[in-house]
Parts: structure tokens; C-alpha cells; sequence
């Protein structure tokens, strides 16, 4: 089996709420997503998915992801996709850095895989743990008493695990915080998201002032020594996102006990593949893990689903529902939330469909 083409698609996936805001002022309110395929000269198609947070997030963006695929294309033809190692080697010895192009490749040769051998993705990465995965819902940022109430409207829809989006204005982060445990239960889990936005002193004071309150404190600053400073001055639950891209970053965090979780997303690290070896150390090591991606709709869903359900249990912290916070829907069988949970499809692959009169014509194509 071989590769013959490689394609993708723009789609554009507007946000149920209309915008998404956090750290630093950014804002989107609509997401630029590109569904990549890859064909076998069979006419077997796996397709995966890649939508970066806008290009001021991570480093990486949607025209990006395009250009690279046009770039990286041409030197996989004819690579077998189900030889996935051998394949993520040739792709780093043709395009150095630049994993958030190789992911929607990667993730594509897992679907062909899984069609090939007629197995759902899970059961390939590693088995299914578990009936169902549980999710947290990211609350954009906005005055305290706007995100207590969506808060407590995603809430009555199930969800357990919520994310505030804080790095703005310490005063206000404060109150954000106090005022949204104020409405969980015991049992629910509250995670304050700075995603770099403070800086070290702003860090120190937030933590300081909710030392009484039952909150996780993620990637409060740019730097990972300044987020191992804050760490060290503070017992609230850690974790660290933007600063972890690679073996190299967890193995140092880990030495320097530096989190007690890590977000692990899917094309931050470049596909399924790599994903998938970061996971299993973080199992090795006992590291609790956020399982996610960037961004997405359906395609990234099923992936994120696929690569949560295959981590056993206590090691899996939390993961998210991306096709649920847009108005388009680019797939048919992608998982779907039912009360703060999702599900893998038992399907071969990722157990997606892609929607033809959706995703549009394609804007790339390799041969």
C-alpha cells in the first residue's frame, strides 16, 4: 500500500458564542480549519484535521498548515501510511520543525490504518479504558459575573470540569475565580487558565489571594522558569500547556517537579504518533493528562476522543468537545457530547465521515 495524493480543504467554523477570548485581549470568532486526506493508490482515504488557535497562540497558523502540506507533499508519495514511525521519520527529515503541519497527515494515517485493519483508532493506540470520556468546557473570557453564569449553564448540561480563561487583569482574575467556585460542587474540578498572560509578580499575587480555594492553576507565564517559580511558591494543583512541546520539556518538568498535569495537544507535539509516545511516558511516569488539540470540529473531535479513550483512566485528567463550540459540523459519526461525556466511535479509524457539501473543494493536492 501506498501513498498517491495528499489533499486538503479550508473550512471555516464559526463559534456558537460568537467569539472566544483570552490572555492578552486575543479574539476569535471564527476558526480557519484544514481537513487533510490522504489517498492510497487503492482509493482508500484516511483524513485528519488541524486548526490552530489563530496564529498569536502557538506557533503556527492556518495558511501555514497549507503552505506546509504543499512543501512536506510531494515527500511521502509513495511512503506506506500504515508504517507510521517510518513515515513521521521521513516527514521531520523533509520539513524540520513545524509539527502542527505533520499532525493532519499523521492523524489521516491512523485512519487508513484503522480502515485497513478494521479496527477503531483507541483499540490500535492501545486499547479503550473506560465507557466514556469525560470533558471540560474552556469559558472564554469575560467579566466575572457573565463566566459564573455560563459556568453554571454548562453546568445543567453536564459538565464537571470547567477551564476559566484568566492571564487578564489580576483584580478581576481573582474575583473570576472566587466567584465561580462559589457555584460548583465539591465535586466538580475548576481549572484557571492564564495561557501566559501573567506576568511572574501578576502569578504570585493571583496564587497568593485564592490560596483558599479549590482551584488548578495552569500556564500562569510564558516562561517555564517562571512557571516552575510560581509552582514552587504555591500547593494548588499545576499545569503546564504551552511550555511542554516535546519529550525533551516533560522529562525536564518531571525532574523538576514541575506539574501535576500536563496538556498534551495533538498538533503542538505533531500528530497522533507523537502524541501517542508523549501519553505513554506520561503513564510510565504517573503524570495526569489534559488529552486535546489546539482546535477543530469533528475530525479533531473524533481524534481527541480516539486518543482519550486509549489512556487508561487515572491518568486522564480531562478532555474537550471542539466540534460542540462550533456551528458546522464537517463530518458525520464524530463523537457528540451526552452529559459532560463523549465516546470513540467502534468504527475502523477514527469513524468519521467527512460532509462533501461542507468541506467545499479542495484548495491543496499532491500527487
Amino acid at each position: 500500500m501506498k501513498i498517491a495524493r495528499i489533499f486538503a480543504h479550508r473550512v471555516e467554523l464559526p463559534l456558537v458564542e460568537g467569539s472566544y477570548k483570552w490572555s492578552g485581549g486575543k479574539s476569535v470568532s471564527v476558526f480557519d480549519s484544514t481537513i487533510v486526506g490522504v489517498e492510497t493508490e487503492s482509493g482508500l482515504v484516511g483524513y485528519g484535521e488541524v486548526c490552530p488557535l489563530g496564529p498569536f497562540y502557538l506557533p503556527a497558523y492556518a495558511e501555514g498548515v497549507r503552505a506546509g502540506l504543499r512543501e512536506l507533499g510531494p515527500h511521502l508519495i509513495g511512503f506506506d501510511p500504515r508504517e507510521l514511525s517510518k513515515l513521521n521519520q521521513r516527514m521531520d527529515a523533509a520539513l524540520k520543525g513545524h509539527p502542527y503541519v505533520k499532525s493532519g497527515i499523521d492523524i489521516a494515517c491512523w485512519d487508513i490504518l484503522g480502515k485497513v485493519t478494521g479496527l477503531p483508532v483507541c483499540v490500535l493506540m492501545g486499547g479503550r479504558f473506560g465507557e466514556s470520556v469525560r470533558l471540560y468546557r474552556a469559558i472564554s473570557q469575560q467579566p466575572p459575573d457573565v463566566m459564573a453564569g455560563n459556568v453554571a449553564g454548562y453546568r445543567d448540561q453536564g459538565y464537571t470540569r470547567f477551564q476559566l480563561k484568566v492571564g487578564g487583569d489580576p483584580d478581576q482574575d481573582i474575583e473570576r475565580i472566587r466567584q465561580v467556585r462559589q457555584i460548583l460542587r465539591p465535586t466538580d474540578r475548576l481549572v484557571a487558565d492564564a495561557n501566559t498572560g501573567w506576568t511572574q509578580h501578576e502569578a504570585m499575587r493571583v496564587v497568593r489571594a485564592v490560596r483558599d480555594i479549590d482551584v488548578y492553576i495552569e500556564q500562569p507565564c510564558l516562561t517555564y522558569e517562571e512557571c516552575l517559580t510560581v509552582r514552587r511558591h504555591t500547593d494548588h494543583p499545576f499545569v503546564l500547556d504551552e511550555n511542554v512541546d516535546g519529550i525533551d520539556m516533560l522529562l525536564r518538568a518531571k525532574a523538576d517537579l514541575a506539574m501535576d498535569v500536563v496538556n498534551l495537544k495533538i498538533s503542538k507535539l505533531g500528530g497522533l504518533t507523537r502524541t501517542k509516545q508523549v501519553r505513554d511516558l506520561c503513564v510510565a511516569m504517573g503524570i495526569a493528562m489534559t488529552l486535546e488539540d489546539s482546535w477543530g470540529g469533528d475530525i479533531t473531535t473524533a481524534a481527541i476522543a480516539h486518543l482519550a479513550h486509549s489512556t487508561p483512566e487515572e491518568f486522564r485528567f480531562t478532555s474537550t468537545d471542539f466540534n460542540s463550540y462550533v456551528t458546522v459540523s464537517t463530518a458525520n459519526g464524530a463523537p457528540q457530547r451526552e452529559n459532560g461525556f463523549m465516546t470513540a466511535s467502534a468504527a475502523p479509524g477514527l469513524g468519521i465521515a467527512p460532509r462533501e457539501e461542507v468541506i467545499g473543494k479542495r484548495v491543496v493536492e499532491v500527487s
